[in-house]
């Protein structure tokens, strides 16, 4: 049997598919290309029918498993991604073309069907009397505050306040251990003035805060001396110092340590509970002011007098007494070192408040004088009385305070208040008058703001009433120290100290 023979060339050349090489001719001669061939231009043909089958059997599928009868030009469009082909633009599935089908030309009746894509006709007329439409603005990013402590403004980005029938009432503690009592109250009358807008958003403690508040007071007072009691003392200190989330809590636990302080320096109680109860409020207010997470400024009018209360109250128990004071003093230093570049007018009023109880009404040389504590101007003027008599002395439990206070403020209040000011002077004066033997506080204070003024010397010089020049020297430190202290400060024996004294006023 014999092999068939290899087939004629004429055959290659014939395509039956339904992409014609006619057509590959046409595309090839719109760019240019004239010289193409019978067999080249049959073979692309043969390609693209391939082409064109994949991508519809592939647009098929996606069109079956979207359930639908009817191809779309999505279809194509997922088709030609799946198989890595770019795109096509200008047919999409929301603004489908409409084709329509040519009449029949009589002159060329084989040329076949022709389809064309519709214009759409546009009416000017119409167009012209249709109403503009305003293009709305675009979606915008501002800022605006919901809250600010409390406090809801009035913008008009938020809602009206709702006035409530209740609300929240500040949380109270007993001292004596009794719980205290987390509730609502009333709010304000319906006879309240109508004019007066309703701007605070009343604040309703959750019952995890008023659970923790009932603990941490009960913790914290009375006090205790038991192992048990100082472990939970110790832990709720720390609680407050680090935890964050309290500042809901902060104008409650700031009302509890006020009236805690009034009521143990007013009541007529067991003195070391008292200096106790006093030791732990001051702890309490260090710890609040030693979280970082707490907005206390808004608050510090409401803590002040009882740092204050503390450092110059008459009467401290004497087994507390310079502890208080101490830490007291400390705590006052750290208000104006943290908050003074806040509150400008902090630092004047304090300073002129120690004074005050440091100088009571008694008339000074100097006139009314500004300095610079802690970086921060202050008015340090004497308060005279209007005949220059000298007004009730004040007590030196009192005077030590504000010593104390001093020293923790700075040397420049120590020099305006014990040198400049008299302090010194005066205090000697009152103790060699009154011949006080419970003085030793107020002794010891003074003699602290001089070695905080001037440090003593490392190498002391003994001196010498005999010399003229230490003669001169002594009689500079009795004008300005009084006879008391002057005697204290010889009888120490440091010559570059008490010299360091004097010249520091008149630096």
């Amino acid at each position: 049997m014999s092999k068939p023979g290899p087939k004629p060339k004429s055959a290659l050349s014939l395509h039956a598919g339904i992409y014609k090489a006619d057509a590959v001719k046409d595309v090839a001669e719109s760019l240019g290309i004239t010289s193409l061939s019978e067999t080249v231009a049959s073979a692309l043909a043969s390609d693209v029918e391939y082409r064109v089958h994949q991508v519809v059997e592939e647009a098929s599928r996606f069109m079956r498993h979207a359930r639908r009868t009817t191809l779309t030009t999505s279809d194509i469009d997922l088709a030609l991604r799946t198989l890595n082909i770019e795109p096509l633009y200008g047919h999409t599935p929301h603004a489908s073309t409409t084709f329509r089908r040519a009449l029949p030309f009589p002159n060329t009746p084989s040329a076949g069907t022709v389809y064309f894509v519709e214009d759409e006709e546009i009416d000017f007329d119409k167009v012209l009397r249709e109403e503009k439409i305003i293009i709305p603005k675009g979606v915008n990013w501002t800022a605006h505050w919901l809250a600010v402590e409390g406090v809801q403004p009035l913008v008009p980005e938020n809602p009206p306040a709702v006035p409530r029938e209740d609300a929240a009432a500040p949380p109270s503690a007993a001292l004596n251990g009794k719980s205290p009592q987390l509730g609502l109250a009333k709010s304000q009358q319906a006879s309240a003035p109508q004019t007066q807008p309703n701007q605070l958003v009343k604040q309703v403690l959750s019952r995890e805060l008023q659970l923790y508040y009932t603990r941490l007071t009960s913790s914290l007072l009375p006090p205790s001396t038991a192992p048990a009691e100082t472990a939970k003392r110790t832990a709720a200190l720390a609680s407050l110092r680090a935890d964050a989330g309290l500042q809901a809590l902060l104008p409650y636990l700031v009302k509890w340590i006020g009236e805690g302080v009034v009521s143990a320096l007013r009541e007529e109680t067991d003195a070391e509970q008292e200096g106790r109860t006093l030791e732990i409020l001051l702890d309490v207010t260090s710890a609040i002011l030693e979280n970082s997470t707490l907005f206390i400024e808004p608050y510090l009018h409401q803590l002040l007098p009882s740092i204050l209360s503390v450092l110059l109250h008459a009467s401290l128990p004497s087994s507390h007494a310079k502890h208080l004071r101490t830490a007291a003093a400390q705590m006052l230093g750290r208000v104006l070192t943290q908050h003074s570049t806040t509150y400008p007018s902090l630092s004047p009023r304090i300073m002129k408040t120690l004074l005050v109880a440091l100088l009571g009404n008694t008339p000074t040389a100097q006139s009314t004088t500004s300095t610079t504590v802690n970086g921060f101007a202050m008015d340090t003027s004497g308060t005279p009385t209007r005949d220059g008599a000298r007004g009730p002395p004040k007590p030196l439990g009192t005077r030590e305070g504000a010593i104390r206070g001093l020293i923790g403020i700075g040397k420049e209040a120590v020099r305006k208040g014990i040198l400049e000011g008299g302090g010194a002077r005066i205090v000697g004066e009152e103790i060699t008058a009154s011949r006080v033997e419970s003085a030793s506080g107020v002794v010891e204070a003074v003699m602290m703001a001089l070695d905080t003024l001037q440090p003593p010397s490392d190498m002391p010089e003994t001196l010498d009433s005999s010399r003229e020049e230490d003669a001169r020297l002594i009689a500079q430190l009795r004008d300005l120290l009084g006879e008391f202290f002057t005697s204290r400060v010889v009888s120490r024996g440091d010559r570059g100290w008490a010299a360091g004294l004097v010249a520091s006023v008149s630096t």
